[in-house]
């Protein structure tokens, strides 16, 4: 039985490496276990990508923003690019608009019932399945009128190393920066809790000029659009 099973294996391992001798060199290799990784998909805009375009600001705001009422100081400045509105800011959580389970009243004492902007049947947007962000009221520091902005203009969001495209979808105080809807921040991995959530900084918002999702609440749209003008605007289209 011994000599037979040594018989069986030596004949079994002379048959693999024929095989393997007639496999195709990346076959081969594959069965080897030293094929190559494949390479990442070339037309997918990272976070690093986004960060690298925005890096300079050349401020177009006339003033600097707080990122929260109580900031004892302006720090935040609106910057431009050809194609491009960005600030770098913190985030706190919109809740605003269609009240759900998780944006109402009681969870968030602040809530408002309605947006700024409007859904295709012009009802409020539903901040909890919306990722939305949301831009100061017109004021003499920045006007988001006057950079080719308005309801529905795309935006993409980076947080540490991910990127999420949205819209803009309301309004907020006119000295104050730095504010998405719940579902922009679950989408983030950013606690969406109204009161006690949002990240304290680190937050990169891009919004795309003359860009505009309709209808306003079509999240496929949102990133479709957002992914097409994320890779113009690194270059890539």
């Amino acid at each position: 039985m011994r000599t037979r099973m040594l018989a069986l294996t030596t004949a079994a391992c002379g048959a693999a490496l024929l095989g393997a001798a007639a496999l195709p060199a990346s076959a081969s290799a594959s069965a080897s276990g030293s094929a190559q990784e494949p390479e990442a998909d070339a037309g997918v805009v990272t976070a690093a990508d986004l960060l690298a375009e925005v890096r300079a600001c050349s401020r177009i705001s006339k003033g600097r923003y707080r990122t929260d009422s109580g900031s004892a100081k302006a720090t935040v400045p609106v910057c431009g690019t050809r194609d491009a509105v960005f600030w770098k800011a913190d985030m706190d959580i919109d809740c605003d608009g269609r009240k759900t389970r998780a944006c109402n009243r009681k969870t968030d004492p602040y809530f408002l019932p309605e947006t700024a902007f409007q859904s295709s049947r012009g009802e409020p947007l539903d901040s909890a399945a919306l990722p939305h962000v949301v831009v100061p009221g017109p004021s003499k520091v920045w006007d988001y009128r006057k950079a080719g902005l308005t309801g529905g203009s795309v935006v993409a969001v980076v947080y540490r190393d991910r990127v999420r495209y949205g819209v803009i979808g309301d309004t907020g105080p006119t000295g104050i920066i730095g504010e998405a809807s719940y579902a922009m921040a679950k989408t983030l991995g950013i606690d969406p809790d109204p009161s006690t959530g949002g990240a304290e900084s680190g937050v990169t918002y891009i919004a795309f000029k003359n860009s505009r999702v309709s209808p306003i609440e079509s999240r496929a749209r949102a990133q479709s659009r957002g992914a097409a003008l994320a890779r113009e605007f690194v270059g890539r289209s």
